[in-house]
């Protein structure tokens, strides 16, 4: 039994990793962390789990728990794991990291789109960017993952065969995403307030937002070039879900078929991608509460684009999901288990 201790335990993100883990038959958690509900018992933060999880919430102490299990989640905000994860840590336990901390491998682009100084940039070479369908092998033998977002995700997964296999010019790449409010946390914020969100849409960090260099790396990756792209998001008033619709110039050339065979070719044997039949638009309702993402696309005659669109839950293959798999991949077990969550409608 893989004993897992969860630092961030109260966010959504984490109490998703909570409800997870608890389907999963390899796991224990052992450690309900949350520097904001001290002492308290989960079930009094999130009454879903009475009489499911009796145990109370304790500090962020990575050294004590370090030593109390095998696996650690950080479902935290930018900085915190950098400033608590070590050698020594890293010796005695696998960490998930759920926040950017490690995703960038420029030091110098995260603390230029993070506003914060790296506290632990020794580390950034050695954790693998954790995407499953993209980094498999390299995930297997790491000691630190740096789980995507949300918005990378969708938007990577979406794109990635077209780039990989230089069928669009990747440089001419613009994203549209619209996430549900789920994903800007847990935080009480002005701009999350019912009466802000509702009947309403809106555009947010154009041109700024902090999940666009981690984008264009590793697009830049499947290019084999440095990419600059455009990334739009946007909050929209649900739940869950991402969708995602971006834009590229075709390749001369490429045809429906080619980009049909390309999307085969990297997903046909993907548990959790689905690449939809011709005509169907991914909707975020056909995915949620699941670790899938489903993905499409339309070819413009008239444009030469092709249009990419994908749609996940921002809440498990946009975070806790996508954690998980990685530790099974990390533990040897099937990477499916405790992930077989059929989406759930209404």
């Amino acid at each position: 039994m893989i004993k897992a201790g969860i630092i961030g335990s109260t966010g959504y993100a984490g109490q998703e990793l909570v409800r997870l883990l608890h389907g999963h038959k390899d796991v224990e958690i052992v450690w309900y962390g949350s520097r904001s509900y001290i002492d308290k018992k989960y079930y009094d933060v999130f009454r879903n789990m009475f009489q499911i999880v009796e145990d109370v919430c304790k500090d962020d102490h990575l050294d004590e728990l370090a030593e109390a299990v095998d696996v650690i989640f950080t479902a935290t905000p930018q900085g915190l794991c950098a400033s608590l994860v070590s050698e020594e840590i890293l010796n005695k336990v696998k960490i998930i990291d759920l926040s950017a901390d490690f995703r960038i491998k420029d030091v110098t682009v995260y603390e230029k789109w993070y506003g914060i100084k790296h506290a632990s940039p020794e580390f950034i070479p050695e954790a693998v960017y954790g995407l499953c369908e993209i980094n498999r092998e390299d995930i297997k033998g790491a000691r630190l993952i740096a789980n995507p977002g949300c918005y990378t995700t969708c938007s990577i997964l979406t794109a990635y065969p077209l780039v990989k296999e230089g069928l669009i010019d990747a440089r001419s790449i613009i994203i549209d995403a619209k996430s549900g409010t789920s994903g800007a946390g847990r935080g009480a914020k002005v701009d999350n307030l019912f009466c802000e969100v509702n009947e309403n849409i809106k555009a947010y960090g154009v041109t700024t937002h902090r999940h666009t260099p981690e984008i264009e790396e590793q697009l830049g990756y499947a290019a084999g070039e440095p990419l600059l792209l455009n990334f739009t998001p946007h909050l929209v008033p649900m739940n869950r879900g991402i969708l995602v619709t971006a834009y590229a110039n075709l390749k001369e050339g490429v045809t429906e078929a080619d980009i049909r065979a390309a999307y085969d070719k990297y997903y046909k044997d993907e548990k959790f991608v689905r690449v939809l039949e011709p005509g169907i638009c991914p909707e975020t309702r056909w995915v949620e509460g699941s670790n899938y993402t489903d993905i499409n696309f339309k070819v413009d005659p008239r444009t030469h684009r092709v249009i990419m669109m994908g749609a996940l839950d921002n809440l498990v293959k946009g975070a806790a999901g996508q954690a998980v798999q990685n530790m099974n991949l990390i533990f040897g077990l099937d990477e499916a288990e405790g992930l077989n969550l059929v989406p759930m409608f209404p």
